[in-house]
């Protein structure tokens, strides 16, 4: 059990299925009250049933567009007004599309910017002040492995995930005379919904096999992390080795995992 969440309420965006899901439940399980945030208004009440038949406690949830900046705003008054404190805010939401760079279509691309980058800026800067009303309080940014190393096809998406990790490492050193943490989640491929858009070939997937991770053990982690000053969280521990090699010696690591690169 994470003492620190008993009892506080977690804001958790792209909280409708897959990871955000996950960490909805294990929020539950841990005895803190998820907030839940996402576009499909189905899909979330769904989670929210799912939270209150197992953990037995009422769970709130809030439709949103995170690329319409104005309902961000809105968004953030209800629930201020509605859940009274918020002490952790888990930006999750997020979206990608595995093509060629030129093949991308620019409105694609602004879509995932405005989803995965500014709409995770425009709620975190709107929440700040909540959550700095708090004695602890923490923001995770689902971030991934790609914001750490760059592959052929994911050009545009981790281009958002470079930024969600320079937004968020600057944030933490802002933040940390103010009582509130800033850390990283830098996954692999998880085996969530999130392919159904990213590779509508289903390939991806089937090749890397059983090194996707599962979205349970990612929130598992993520969990368990909360209200700690952990910076980051690299996911598998394969790939971060590879990425840090990465930041070492760029080059030797394009040439030899070229091949495994091109297998989106």
């Amino acid at each position: 059990m994470n003492e620190f969440l008993k009892n506080k309420n977690v804001l958790i965006t792209g909280a409708s299925s897959g990871l955000g899901r996950e960490l909805a439940l294990q929020i539950a399980a841990n005895g803190g009250n998820p907030i839940l945030v996402a576009r499909n208004t189905e899909a979330l009440k769904e989670t929210a049933r799912q939270v209150e038949l197992e953990y037995e406690k009422k769970c709130a949830y809030y439709p949103c567009d995170l690329s319409d900046f104005e309902a961000i705003t809105h968004l953030v008054e209800k629930v201020v007004s509605e859940q009274q404190n918020v002490t952790v805010l888990i930006n999750c939401a997020g979206f990608g599309l595995f093509e060629l760079a030129e093949e991308t279509p620019f409105d694609v691309t602004k879509e995932m910017f405005d989803v995965n980058v500014l709409g995770l800026i425009k709620l975190t800067q709107e929440l700040i002040p909540v959550l700095r009303n708090n004695r602890r309080s923490h923001i995770l940014n689902i971030a991934s492995q790609a914001g750490k190393m760059a592959t052929p096809k994911s050009a545009v998406y981790a281009a958002t995930k470079f930024a969600v990790l320079g937004y968020s490492n600057a944030l933490r050193m802002e933040l940390a005379d103010q009582r509130t943490n800033v850390t990283t989640v830098n996954p692999g491929p998880i085996a969530t919904e999130f392919f159904d858009r990213a590779d509508q070939t289903g390939n991806y997937l089937k090749n890397v096999g059983r090194f996707a991770l599962k979205p349970k053990k990612v929130a598992k982690k993520t969990v368990k992390i909360i209200g700690t000053e952990k910076r980051e969280v690299n996911l598998p521990c394969s790939m971060s080795i590879v990425s840090k090699l990465y930041q070492v010696s760029p080059v030797l690591i394009e040439k030899l995992g070229k091949k495994a690169f091109l297998k989106k």
